[in-house]
C-alpha cells in the first residue's frame, strides 16, 4: 500500500505517471490535499492540527484494511508523509520524498503565520492583487530571492482562484512543522527504507537544505535528477522505469 501526496497547486491525479510505474508494485491511494482538488477545509483560517490528521490517517487505514503502508509526497505533500511518519511510524515501510516541503521552510510558506496585521494585509491579496506584486517587484530589486523562486511564486498568485488557496493552504497548513532530529530518529529506530528525490535545477528545494534532515538519518538513498522542480514527478518516473 503507497499513500501519496501531491504539491501545492495539484491534485492527486498528478501522480499518475509515477504511479504507471509502481501499479505492479503497490495499491496506491493518492489524496487530494485540502483546497486542492476535489477536498475541502470547512473551516476557513482554523488551522488543521497534528492530532486531526493522525485521526484521520488511522480511519482511513483502519476503514481500508490497511496495516503497513508506504509514503510518498512531492512538494507541499512533503508536510503530510512528515506528518504521517510522525503519527503512525510504526506502520511505515518506505518513504519517497520529492523535493519535499517541511524540511527546510521557504520563505513563501511562513508568511501567514507573522503578526495578525501582516496576515490581514496577505488576506487582502487576494482582491487587491497589486499588493502582491507590488511587493514582488520590490524583492526583485532588491536581489533578495532567487528569480526561479519569485517565478514560481507569481505563478501560484494570477488568478483569485490561485491567491485563495495560496491564502488558505499557508494558514490551514501553518501547524505542520517538524523537528528533523525526531523525525530521523524515527526513521533510524523504526527502519524505515528512505528515498529521497531532488532536481538539480530546482530553486525551491535544494539538497542544501534537505541536510536538515539527512544528518540526522543514518541509511538512505539520495536520487538527484535532471530536473527543476515542475518536471520531478515524470523525471523520478523516468528513472524508477528504468531501474526496474
Amino acid at each position: 500500500m503507497l499513500l501519496a501526496f501531491h504539491g501545492f497547486g495539484q491534485s492527486g491525479s498528478d501522480f499518475e505517471p509515477l504511479a504507471d510505474v509502481l501499479v505492479k508494485e503497490y495499491t496506491i491511494y493518492s489524496f487530494d490535499l485540502f483546497y486542492h482538488g476535489k477536498s475541502y477545509w470547512n473551516e476557513l483560517d482554523t488551522p488543521m492540527t497534528k492530532a486531526f490528521w493522525k485521526d484521520f490517517i488511522h480511519d482511513f487505514i483502519r476503514t481500508h484494511h490497511i496495516e503497513n503502508f508506504s509514503l510518498c509526497g512531492f512538494s507541499l505533500g512533503g508536510k503530510f508523509v512528515l506528518a504521517t511518519l510522525e503519527a503512525h511510524p510504526e506502520r511505515i515501510e518506505k518513504v519517497m520524498l520529492l523535493a519535499p516541503d517541511g524540511i527546510k521552510t521557504n520563505a513563501w510558506y511562513s508568511l501567514a503565520t507573522y503578526p495578525v496585521l501582516f496576515k490581514n494585509y496577505f488576506k487582502s491579496m487576494i482582491v487587491k492583487p497589486h499588493r502582491f506584486f507590488n511587493l514582488i517587484n520590490l524583492v526583485k530589486k532588491a536581489g533578495l530571492v532567487e528569480k526561479g523562486i519569485l517565478k514560481f511564486a507569481s505563478s501560484q498568485m494570477n488568478t483569485r482562484k490561485k491567491r485563495r488557496r495560496v491564502y488558505y493552504a499557508w494558514v490551514v497548513f501553518k501547524e505542520l512543522s517538524f523537528s528533523m532530529k525526531k523525525i530521523g530518529g524515527l526513521i533510524n529506530h523504526h527502519k524505515i527504507d528512505m528515498h529521497m528525490f531532488l532536481g538539480t535545477h530546482d530553486k525551491i528545494i535544494t539538497e542544501k537544505g534537505m541536510r536538515n534532515l539527512l544528518r540526522y538519518v543514518q541509511d538512505y538513498q539520495l536520487h538527484i535528477a535532471e530536473s527543476g522542480h515542475n518536471k520531478l514527478i515524470e523525471k523520478v518516473a523516468e528513472h524508477l522505469k528504468n531501474t526496474k
